[in-house]
């Protein structure tokens, strides 16, 4: 058999570590992040290097793997950028266990709140935080106790990402096991001035009124036997009709014991569409917008296909299908440095990541493009952002 073997990484094959800059302010603060285990061993290892090799390894095509980001961090250019010194694969392992996640969550928020809107307008105006929420696998090895999913052979951690449409970047995110509720998760990291984009898996009335007491709105579809009493039927506009509504009430949503949790009317839209595959679907949109036109209710659900889209790009493209650590507490640091990975793109770019924006970065990374032609496709691409204002 052929001995396939990763090729070493050097010095030469290591270009574009000048675009990590822009999270020194935000790393520095790892850098004291340690246990008292940490201390007492005199740990030479810190977490702002160690999440500075993850992103390393995310954006340069020659590091395939922990292996590979430990031959990089004994490179000299890496070593001058970092300040670290070369980490064997133990300490690659165990600085996965033992840095908390967390410290990088309120990373991801800070870089999203720099992301600016690329979707404007009155539609977008209207629609004013539109965060798409939604849960997603990610495989993981049968030795991954903690993944709890089908079986002992079939487990998988999840992923529960809140996505701003408008702003086209992630904005929050948990991990649990395979079985992780997404209307607990969702309950938990609740924001205010949000409106919530939600699929049938979290018609939970509860949810409906936490939302609204959180200071957000949500839109969100109901199953086709949801019970509800008509207090007004509103009139259809004609966008309406054209947009597939075929009705606009405000009901009292739930029985005598379902609906108990909800205090006040809400709204059902209902929509005639068809789906991915082309068969017609009938859509029941519950929202607590009773100001929104109808269609912009319609629009509002159709942007939820934005978090489909982030996920595909994520795991199939970014690559997080390949899990580097076995932890659960490892795998969340890795979910929120891809998150922050995807996040530095959409700064760079002004634009949300595509495959071909990744390629063109690979591509310099790599050493196969120059630092002028990478920036030439960002201005290209903010040109086609402008011309579509």
């Amino acid at each position: 058999m052929a001995n396939h073997r990763r090729p070493e990484v050097h010095d030469a094959d290591l270009r574009g570590l000048k675009y990590f800059k822009i999270l020194d302010p935000l790393l520095d603060r790892l850098h004291k992040e340690a246990t008292q285990r940490d201390k007492a061993k005199n740990r030479k290892l810190f977490f702002d290097q160690y999440a500075s090799l993850v992103l390393l390894y995310f954006f340069n095509p020659i590091i395939a793997g922990m292996r590979s980001i430990g031959q990089a961090s004994a490179l000299d250019k890496v070593q001058k950028l970092l300040g670290c010194k070369r980490s064997s694969a133990g300490s690659l392992s165990e600085a996965s266990r033992v840095f908390d996640a967390q410290a990088l969550h309120a990373l991801v928020a800070e870089l999203a709140n720099q992301a600016i809107p690329i979707a404007v307008g009155k539609e977008a105006e209207a629609l004013r935080g539109l965060t798409a929420v939604d849960g997603s696998l990610l495989p993981a090895l049968p030795k991954m106790v903690w993944a709890l999913w089908v079986d002992d052979q079939h487990r998988a951690a999840k992923m529960h990402v809140h996505f701003d449409v408008l702003k086209g970047v992630p904005v929050e995110a948990t991990v649990t096991n395979g079985k992780g509720s997404e209307t607990e998760q969702l309950r938990a990291t609740l924001q205010s001035s949000r409106l919530y984009v939600i699929d049938r898996g979290y018609a939970d009335y509860q949810l409906f009124q936490d939302i609204i007491d959180a200071g957000s709105g949500f839109i969100g579809r109901l199953k086709s036997n949801a019970v509800s009493t008509v207090i007004e039927e509103r009139p259809l506009s004609a966008e309406a009709v054209a947009a597939g509504v075929r009705s606009d009430r405000v009901v009292q949503l739930g029985g005598p014991k379902s609906g108990a949790a909800l205090r006040q009317p809400l709204r059902i839209v209902e929509v005639h569409t068809t789906d991915e595959h082309g068969d017609a679907i009938v859509l029941l949109l519950a929202t607590n917008r009773l100001d929104l036109d109808a269609e912009l209710v319609a629009l509002g659900y159709r942007y939820r296909w934005a978090i489909e889209l982030f996920f595909r790009w994520f795991k199939c493209i970014l690559g997080c299908k390949h899990l580097l650590s076995t932890s659960q507490n490892g795998v969340t640091i890795q979910v929120y440095l891809g998150l922050i990975a995807s996040l530095l793109i959409s700064l760079w770019t002004g634009k949300k990541p595509t495959k071909r924006t990744w390629e063109m970065l690979q591509f310099y990374f790599g050493g196969w493009a120059t630092a002028e032609e990478l920036q030439a496709h960002i201005d290209q691409l903010q040109d086609h952002a402008a011309a579509a204002i």
